[in-house]
């Protein structure tokens, strides 16, 4: 049965101790939020169903919807119920006055200039990722937003999930797979395998290794070019507008307070199967693995319920052996094996384009009525970002590179 926002946010709240005041859960009382859409059907589109975005919070108002191309415009205005359009967004921001924007286009060319219309005009947002093409960009966004007090998500959907919740909590406060001492994250390996399977999907693995972990304190890079060492005229740009790219095959590793370690690979294979995209978290008595999206894999497997929910909901599993692996005893009865979390929270998902980012716009309307940076903000994806932009400066430099990096500018621009 499909959910409804409100059986939603209260379940999520209830099972993973998300702070959704009652504001952001039920439909009813305190201020309507006017709200409009900027998307780009040319350069990024609406990210993942941005235009939709909004669909399922009662006290949002979608009023207008802007992007240059007059079909695409057309198209996503219809489905998204919205009536009055633009071709230009900064002319929606000044005639509209909207009190949220949900900033659609996943080319992170147009990003800054996009949040800080947005911010002059007064507006909250919901940005989709990546965040920025470098942290100089990444600075300055933030800066506009936060001079005005102004709250931003971006669309960390894995992060605000009770699953991930309830795995953080079993780490810290339980202890179920006893002291971590390493975290071993995969991008996606499709066709973006390398730089850019780091730069598009390697944010969410970031920032659930911050959310999970803290900031990191160094980072060391190796990176490589059809299986030989990358170098200043393999710099190219990437398969969409999202800054220059290096390489095909990269493993970094991070390190985190008390000598974690967090480390990072993707590599361009013959297979171009996803289905190891996650986070894998060891720990001196189990693993608990987090994938993000386990039906990717070849062949491609049909659509059911179960690959629906993993649309937007990871999969999390635990192993509770020290030794790191399923074990089958001498008589062929397993000692150890792959399960589910204990007491889990179960969440259903039938409709993902729109319930996608439901968490995350319920907590953006909680955290601007309650005054507090939203649970995926923008300084948060800024701080993903660093740790992107920090595999590229370690390679460049040949050496460990520390947090906060001093160089804000992209490495890759100032190596080619």
């Amino acid at each position: 049965m499909s959910i409804n926002r409100r059986t939603f946010m209260a379940g999520a709240a209830a099972t993973a101790g998300l702070a959704l005041s009652a504001r952001a859960q039920e439909a009813g009382g305190g201020k309507t939020y006017r709200a409009c859409i900027i998307g780009d059907t040319n350069q990024g589109g609406y990210g993942h169903d941005f235009h939709l975005a909004f669909d399922l919070h009662d006290r949002i108002d979608v009023v207008a919807l802007a992007d240059p191309d007059e079909a695409g415009r057309a198209k996503h205005a219809e489905e998204a119920g919205v009536t009055t359009t633009y071709a230009d967004y900064r002319e929606m921001l000044e005639k509209e006055k909207p009190d949220i924007v949900a900033v659609g286009p996943r080319w992170t060319i147009h990003h800054k200039e996009y949040v800080e219309a947005c911010a002059a005009a007064g507006a909250h947002g919901f940005l989709e990722k990546p965040l920025c093409v470098d942290l100089a960009e990444g600075d300055a966004m933030v800066a506009a937003v936060e001079a005005k007090n102004l709250k931003w998500a971006v669309a960390y959907n894995f992060r605000v999930t009770p699953t991930l919740e309830y795995v953080k909590k079993a780490i810290h406060d339980d202890k179920l797979i006893g002291t971590v001492v390493e975290m071993r994250a995969r991008g996606k390996e499709d066709p973006r395998a390398g730089s850019e399977d780091l730069v598009v999907l390697g944010t969410h693995l970031f920032d659930m290794m911050r959310y999970l972990m803290g900031d990191p304190l160094w980072c060391q890079a190796d990176i490589t070019h059809n299986g030989k060492t990358a170098l200043p005229e393999h710099v190219r740009e990437a398969s969409e507008p999202l800054g220059p790219m290096l390489g095909n095959r990269i493993h970094a590793t991070f390190g985190f307070d008390e000598g974690r370690a967090g480390h990072f690979s993707s590599m361009r294979t013959r297979e171009l199967n996803g289905g190891r995209w996650g986070l894998d978290v060891y720990g001196t008595n189990g693993v608990i693995s987090i994938k993000l999206d386990p039906f990717s894999r070849k062949p491609p497997v049909k659509p059911t319920p179960e690959t629906v929910r993993n649309a937007i909901i990871p999969e999390a599993l635990w192993l509770d052996d020290s030794s790191w692996m399923a074990r089958i005893g001498p008589d062929g009865a397993p000692l150890s094996a792959w399960r589910p979390l204990p007491e889990a929270p179960p969440i259903a998902v039938s409709d993902p384009s729109r319930e996608r980012h439901a968490l995350i716009v319920a907590d953006l309307v909680d955290a601007i009525e309650a005054d507090r940076a939203p649970v995926a903000s923008i300084r948060d994806s800024l701080k993903a970002q660093e740790m992107i932009q920090a595999v590229f400066e370690a390679y460049v430099q040949g050496r460990r590179v520390t947090f906060p990096l001093e160089q804000r500018d992209h490495p890759l621009k100032r190596w080619a």
